[in-house]
């Protein structure tokens, strides 16, 4: 498939971007500076500015942007907005990479993880702000899209492996009782998410075991 990487430089644009190109898709990044990823065709810009026919010229189009300081929060949301609305009626994909914070922590999913007492407090925005994304996102319902959480200890430096459970809108943990997952696992999940197609129009989790 033609994939389109936003953020393709990040934590996660970088290992989805290996393991999509590995898997055999045409993959492009949208990064902000020239030089900021090699080996693959690039679109220069912010991704606020990205249009709709630059997006819909893709099978796929995966959000993997992060915004960490409080002046950039708002980002998360905005950015949704604008691909949500340019791929809306349209044969284009929308996969995110999305937080664990939202996830539901109870069964009539009335608590989310990041209303819970020992959510971290560096983390609390940047989850919010991934939670509304989510909200605005299931408000779309001419929208493929895909909104992938990973677990809430989410591993830079961690190994990949194919024993993982997966989940949807609930907290999970993994056989150790650990809410755990690497870059690596999680870069190769989403990738076999957009061959597979199991999720759409669904948020969905995972843990390593």
């Amino acid at each position: 498939m033609n994939i389109l990487v936003i953020g393709a430089n990040g934590n996660a644009g970088r290992r989805i971007v290996e393991k999509a190109l590995k898997a055999g898709h045409q993959v492009t990044g949208v990064v902000r500076r020239e030089g900021a990823i090699e080996g693959i065709p690039t679109i220069i810009k912010d991704a606020l500015s990205l249009t709709k026919e630059e997006l819909t010229q893709f099978d796929v189009v995966v959000n993997a942007t992060s915004a960490f300081t409080p002046d950039t929060f708002h980002l998360q949301e905005d950015l949704t907005v604008l691909l949500l609305q340019a791929l809306a009626d349209t044969n284009t994909r929308l996969i995110v990479v999305g937080g664990a914070g939202s996830l539901y922590v109870n069964e009539d999913h009335s608590v989310q993880l990041y209303d819970t007492p020992d959510f971290p407090a560096e983390y609390l925005g940047l989850a919010k702000a991934q939670g509304k994304a989510l909200d605005i996102i299931r408000k779309f319902s001419n929208v493929d899209w895909t909104f992938f959480s990973p677990a809430a200890i989410f591993d830079a430096e961690g190994p990949e492996t194919d024993n993982y459970t997966l989940g949807s809108e609930n907290f999970i943990v993994n056989n150790e009782g650990q809410p755990y997952i690497s870059y690596e696992t999680y870069a190769q999940i989403l990738v076999d998410e957009i061959k597979n197609h199991k999720f759409g129009r669904q948020r969905f989790t995972a843990v390593q075991n």
